[in-house]
């Protein structure tokens, strides 16, 4: 009997730590009923990226051309053209047929870019790499976390190691893998992450004089270029001059991204992170027609897209006058804007107000590697299956453009880069096993693919 009761035992523990496996595996998709807020609070939204936190609608709006070809890249207008030189930079024309090996690309799939990693090599010191521990905001759940920072190469401010290493966003090399990478998962336009000149997250160096090198490489391989403006210290103040700084400076080149209107206007886009940090009037001021600051109808117009947090901000950005909202969080349920449910409903109020809604999607979510406190918001990838159900339903919203978050954003493990297995004196890091390491390049090559064929299904 004795011998029986321990059998009993034992089978009983086996079976709890199995159920406990499955759980811990399954810890990806918010269920329906999970509104905004469950698990977190707004107080989050602050630290969540480790940035520096700092009307009327116009009468051309910017519904998609419905002839438009999403694996064809729009030309620029025939006063844009250019010629063989950027600036003082020679340009080498491009070769289609150097590129036949590559799929085509889908320019209305976008990827979220940063280019703020530096190290010993290219930087004299590692940048980004070495990311700080960041404390939560209550000091006693604080006092139970490490502090300190990373010290690369071995330890990096990530859970995942990326397959290039520790690397530098100026190196030559690197910018170039990238775009091979970009190109190889049929992504078409890049959003990069841009701060003024002389400004920068509080994490990082200026790296605004990046932005020539970024153009090149992209044209290299057929790619365009989109800003991603970011919250620096004074935007509201300095916008209007920031925006024509960057078209004077960049919207002549061939890599500048443009969107066709459906009044055959091609405009540049730009996505606005953190746009409920300025108020509705303020931005009227630059996005009604009748603003003190108006862009609208000008050299300088474009399509300003906004993000979504909470619920609210759905009447705000209409009332600021945008042309969009995107939702850029990877993490399922931690927003109102990225909670998948809730895109359909975005979606019909965007439709009704001729806004574009740019859902965005991601791998995973997991930067307990600098918020140690953090790991509730974390999504764990399920070997592609969070991606891929990210993908379907944003494809079933029928989507003028989707982004993805990341390329490389890495502190919040949502890059689909390339990463490797790696193992450091103290820690393992996570890796895209038992598939290789292109895995995430493979899956967003396949949906770019059926978002291309979907949508010409959906304009016939």
């Amino acid at each position: 009997m004795a011998r029986f009761r321990r059998r009993m035992w034992i089978t009983l523990l086996l079976f709890l730590l199995f159920v406990f496996g499955i759980m811990m595996g399954l810890k990806t998709l918010r269920p329906e009923g999970a509104g905004f807020g469950d698990g977190i609070g707004l107080e989050l939204l602050p630290q969540l990226h480790h940035r520096a936190a700092v009307g009327e609608r116009r009468a051309d709006l910017p519904n998609i051309d419905k002839s438009s070809e999403s694996r064809t890249p729009p030309p620029p207008p025939p006063h844009l053209k250019t010629s063989e030189h950027f600036g003082m930079m020679k340009r080498a024309p491009v070769s289609d047929t150097s590129l036949d090996h590559f799929p085509p690309v889908n320019y209305d799939l976008h990827a979220f870019y940063y280019s703020w990693y530096g190290n010993q090599q290219f930087d004299g010191k590692y940048i980004h790499w070495n990311h700080p521990l960041v404390p939560h905001w209550d000091p006693k759940i604080a006092s139970s976390y490490p502090k300190g920072r990373h010290i690369p190469p071995e330890d990096i401010g990530a859970s995942f190691y990326p397959e290039l290493g520790a690397y530098s966003s100026r190196d030559p090399a690197i910018i170039n893998a990238h775009m091979i990478q970009l190109r190889d998962a049929a992504i078409g336009v890049l959003a990069l992450s841009w701060y003024p000149p002389g400004l920068s997250d509080e994490n990082g160096e200026p790296t605004e004089d990046l932005v020539p090198v970024i153009l090149e490489a992209a044209d290299k391989y057929q790619l365009k270029v989109t800003f991603h403006i970011e919250p620096y210290e004074g935007r509201e103040n300095t916008l209007y001059s920031n925006l024509k700084y960057i078209i004077d400076k960049y919207g002549s080149h061939p890599a500048f991204y443009r969107h066709k209107t459906s009044a055959g206007r091609y405009l540049p886009m730009f996505y606005i992170y953190d746009s409920y940090l300025i108020s509705p009037g303020s931005w009227a001021d630059l996005l009604s027609v009748s603003g003190s600051h108006s862009l609208r109808n000008t050299q300088y117009d474009a399509l300003f897209i906004a993000l979504i947090v909470e619920e609210k901000h759905k009447n705000e950005i209409l009332q600021a006058g945008f042309d969009g909202m995107y939702t850029y969080f990877a993490t399922n349920g931690f927003s109102h804007g990225s909670s998948h449910h809730n895109w359909q409903a975005i979606k019909d109020f965007c439709d009704s107000n001729n806004l574009m809604f740019i859902p965005s999607v991601g791998p995973g979510y997991i930067d307990t590697s600098i918020r140690a406190w953090n790991n509730h918001n974390t999504r764990n990838r399920v070997n592609g299956k969070y991606y891929e159900t990210a993908l379907s339903t944003a494809l079933l919203v029928r989507p003028e453009i989707i982004t993805i978050t990341s390329f490389n954003e890495w502190h919040e493990g949502t890059q689909i880069e390339k990463a490797v297995p790696k193992q450091s004196s103290q820690f393992v890091y996570l890796d895209y096993l038992p598939h290789k390491p292109d895995i995430y390049l493979e899956l967003t090559r396949k949906w770019a693919e059926k978002f291309r064929s979907e949508k010409e299904q959906w304009l016939m």
